[in-house]
C-alpha cells in the first residue's frame, strides 16, 4: 500500500474519508494532493453523504411520511457507510453508480 500526504497508508486514509461523512471526505480532499485512491474515496464521500444530508434535512421538514422515510433512509445510509469503509480499508475502488462516476472524474481533474 502506498503512503499518502497525511503519512497514513492509503487504505486507512480511504476508510477515514468516510468516518464523519462528507466532512471527513472534505478534510482528506484538502490534505491529499496526489494519491488517486484517497482522492476518489474523499470525493465519493462528499457526493454520497452530502446528498444524503440534504435529503435528510428535506425529509425531516415533511410531517409523518417524511419522518418515516428519513428513518428508513437513515438505516440504509448506516449500512452503506459501513460497506464503504470496509471496502476502502480493503483497498478496493468500490464505485457507487452515479456518485462513483463523479468521484472518479473529479479525483483526476479537480485539484483543491
Amino acid at each position: 500500500m502506498a503512503n499518502t500526504s497525511s503519512g497514513l497508508e492509503e487504505n486507512v486514509a480511504g476508510l477515514l474519508c468516510y468516518l464523519f461523512g462528507w466532512i471527513s471526505g472534505l478534510v482528506f480532499l484538502l490534505i491529499e494532493k496526489e494519491n488517486a485512491f484517497v482522492r476518489f474515496h474523499a470525493w465519493q464521500s462528499i457526493v454520497v453523504f452530502g446528498a444524503f444530508s440534504i435529503a435528510m434535512i428535506v425529509l425531516k421538514i415533511i410531517p409523518v411520511i417524511g419522518w418515516i422515510i428519513s428513518s428508513i433512509l437513515g438505516m440504509l445510509v448506516f449500512v452503506l457507510w459501513i460497506i464503504l469503509m470496509v471496502k476502502a480499508y480493503q483497498g478496493v475502488y468500490y464505485k457507487l453508480p452515479w456518485a462513483g462516476d463523479l468521484a472518479e472524474k473529479w479525483a483526476s481533474t479537480i485539484k483543491i
